[in-house]
C-alpha cells in the first residue's frame, strides 16, 4: 500500500505545523487532529529523527518544521515515517532480487518497475508547500 495512515497523519501533521507560529506539542495536535497520541508521538519523533521536523523540550516544547515547505518533499516524509521506501506492489527494485523465484518468467515486472519509478519521481517533486498551495 502506498499511502498508509502513518504517511496520512504525517503530511496532515506537517500541515498544521506548517501554520503554527509556535512549536505545537504532540497532545495538542492529537487533539487537532483526532489521532491516537502514542501513534502520532512515533510519527513526529520519525520526522525529527529525520530532520523534518524540530523537536523542542521543557515546558513550552513540541515540534515545529525543521525546513522551509519547499524542502520537504513527499518520498522522504512517507520514508521517514514507513521505515521504507513507500512502494506500489510487492515487487522487487531488482528482477534479481525477486522474492518468488519467478523473476525469469516474470512479464509485469518491467512495468511495475517503471511505475514505482514515475510514483518515486512524483512523490520526490511532491513538496509540502506545493500541498499548502492546492
Amino acid at each position: 500500500m502506498l499511502i498508509t495512515r502513518a504517511s496520512e497523519y504525517a503530511i496532515l501533521s506537517l500541515i498544521v505545523l506548517s501554520k503554527a507560529n509556535s512549536p505545537m506539542d504532540s497532545e495538542t495536535l492529537s487533539r487537532e487532529l483526532s489521532i491516537s497520541k502514542s501513534f502520532l508521538a512515533k510519527i513526529l519523533q520519525a520526522l525529527a529523527k529525520s530532520n523534518i521536523l524540530k523537536s523542542y523540550k521543557g515546558v513550552n516544547g513540541g515540534f515545529s518544521l525543521a525546513l522551509h515547505p519547499r524542502e520537504i518533499n513527499m518520498l522522504n516524509v512517507m520514508s521517514s515515517v514507513e521505515g521504507k521506501a513507500p512502494a506500489v506492489f510487492d515487487c522487487a527494485p531488482s528482477i534479481n532480487n525477486c522474492p518468488s523465484e519467478k523473476a525469469n518468467i516474470c512479464s509485469i515486472w518491467p512495468f511495475l518497475n517503471k511505475l514505482q519509478g514515475k510514483i518515486d519521481t512524483f512523490l520526490a517533486d511532491l513538496t509540502l508547500a506545493d500541498i499548502l498551495e492546492e
